[in-house]
């Protein structure tokens, strides 16, 4: 008899895969793949029920991190989901320098390429997310070598150690999770810079150190709204400031409260429906 597996094909508006996943990983499932679309979530525990999945919808919903969802369940015969997600995952060449590769993906660096080697053990925090991408190409332009940086909501650590290979002479990463704590770390050490990155699990509050050169972070808009005051406590006189987990109908909210904290937007840019926007203390 072939072995059964749910997928549950998921859609949400806005379609932040961070925020989904970050739910979703909480039940016993086996794999998250981002489509053009949708998500699709498999798990070979037949106790998940669409019900389950709802209900963590729901709470997102009821946070106003989503507007709507749908779901709908599907059953597979026979597959290796854990292979079928590294299959789709590929070599990323996010700019011309920093290039972003999977741990069981060979890849022959070019001539002064930064290669950052990822564990990516969700599917999230692994390059491909065009926020992630925005943060990365913000910070090959703005990060000052010797630079102090703090990582808000760090999730695999990928922008904290892109900015320590970039020259970032102490990075902070922190997020609210133990998966994060334990990724952030392994992922660090994996591209010889826990020496570098600090990663801790505390929420911003806890962060003692102020006067940050530069701070990144790539969440969600109604959390960069709530710790707006704590991040602009945290960073110095002409700090610089990357923001992006940002969707087109943030722009305005964003930078009204930022500007009302002393910070003056210098660059902006746009990947499909995302953005990310540089400040300047």
């Amino acid at each position: 008899m072939k072995k059964s597996y749910k997928e549950f094909l998921i859609t949400s508006e806005p379609l932040n895969v961070e925020i989904l996943s970050s739910v979703l990983w909480e039940l016993n499932i086996d794999g998250i793949s981002e489509e053009i679309n949708c998500i699709k979530v498999f798990t070979e525990d037949q106790r998940i029920t669409e019900d389950q999945i709802k209900n963590a919808l729901e709470e997102l919903k009821k946070n106003n991190l989503i507007r709507t969802y749908d779901v709908q369940e599907n059953v597979l015969y026979e597959k290796n989901w854990n292979e079928e997600w590294e299959k789709s995952r590929e070599v990323l060449h996010i700019t011309d320098k920093i290039v972003i590769k999977p741990t069981f993906k060979e890849y022959e660096s070019g001539e002064d390429e930064i290669v950052i080697t990822l564990d990516p053990k969700m599917s999230f925090g692994t390059g491909d997310h065009a926020t992630t991408k925005i943060c990365v190409k913000f910070l090959g332009k703005y990060l000052q070598p010797n630079s102090n940086v703090l990582d808000v909501g760090s999730g695999t650590a990928i922008l904290s150690i892109v900015a320590a290979k970039l020259g970032a002479s102490k990075v902070v990463a922190f997020d609210i999770d133990e998966w994060s704590l334990q990724n952030g770390k392994e992922n660090a050490k994996l591209n010889s810079v826990d020496n570098i990155v600090d990663v801790r699990m505390c929420e911003l509050r806890d962060i003692a150190e102020r006067n940050f050169d530069l701070i990144v972070a790539n969440i969600q808009r109604n959390i960069l709204l709530e710790l707006s005051s704590e991040i602009s406590n945290r960073i110095n006189e002409s700090g610089i400031l990357i923001l992006s987990g940002l969707l087109e109908g943030d722009y305005q909210i964003i930078t009204e409260k930022y500007s009302e904290l002393g910070f003056k937007e210098i660059d902006f840019m746009q990947l499909d429906e995302w953005i990310g926007i540089v400040f300047r203390k």
